[in-house]
């Protein structure tokens, strides 16, 4: 079973122009692992910067940020980094693929840090571009791709070391209507079929009805959560 994520009085202040701008304020979260999680809320309100916590990419100011077993707030910066290559799958609006390098090679990146011969960072690059439908395109460059094509590398990137856990900041927010659907339902999949926890930052209500909770932040806080497995008559 997935692990769950717990935040207990979490707090994060940054300094701009000289002022202290308190991001999240003794924030307290649970989330259950192997479940698909949208985070909504106006600009300012800490949904990346929750995001960025939770994958060891930020430390809080206080509080602690546990996911499993592991309190992320009590590991150095080796210890963190080492942490995040083995149990997070990152997904950015801009998909920062290198576009010198093929699909498969973009998708092999963060395998260079395990333990593989080429060989074998090949077979786990190829499929997980197979698990997104892009095997037959991995041997094509970023700019011989689709918008929603690279955005699935991305997506396969991500899973490529098969992290528990996967971040998605606004994922489909370059995307038209229907490729933005697609990638949805790819990432529902990931979470259904392979159990993979996903922590997905929206604005779009339609993007965050594919997730299984939409958990809203205003001003550092929580606000409600909304179960759309209930609305759905689903478990």
């Amino acid at each position: 079973m997935a692990e769950a994520i717990r935040l207990r009085s979490v707090t994060k202040t940054y300094t701009r122009a000289g002022e202290a701008l308190r991001v999240l304020d003794e924030l307290d979260l649970d989330m259950d692992g192997g479940t698909f999680y949208a985070l909504m809320g106006p600009s300012g309100s800490g949904k990346t910067t929750l995001l960025n916590l939770v994958g060891g990419l930020d430390h809080a100011d206080g509080g602690s940020v546990q996911v499993g077993a592991v309190d992320l707030t009590r590991l150095d910066g080796n210890a963190l980094a080492q942490w995040r290559a083995e149990n997070c799958g990152f997904v950015f609006q801009g998909f920062n693929l290198l576009p010198v390098l093929s699909a498969r090679e973009n998708v092999e990146l963060p395998l260079l840090l395990a333990p593989l011969s080429r060989s074998q960072r090949r077979e786990q690059a190829e499929r997980a571009l197979e698990l997104v439908g892009l095997k037959d395109r991995m041997d094509h460059k970023p700019r011989e791709l689709s918008g929603g094509q690279e955005q699935r590398v991305a997506i396969a990137r991500a899973i490529a070391t098969d992290p528990q856990v996967i971040l998605a900041d606004e994922p489909t927010g370059d995307l038209d209507r229907t490729t933005a659907d697609a990638v949805l339902t790819l990432l529902q999949r990931l979470n259904r079929e392979l159990g993979k926890t996903i922590l997905m930052v929206t604005h779009d209500p339609q993007a965050a009805s594919y997730a299984d909770q939409v958990i809203h932040l205003d001003k550092g806080k929580l606000g409600r959560i909304d179960d759309n497995r209930k609305a759905a008559g689903r478990s």
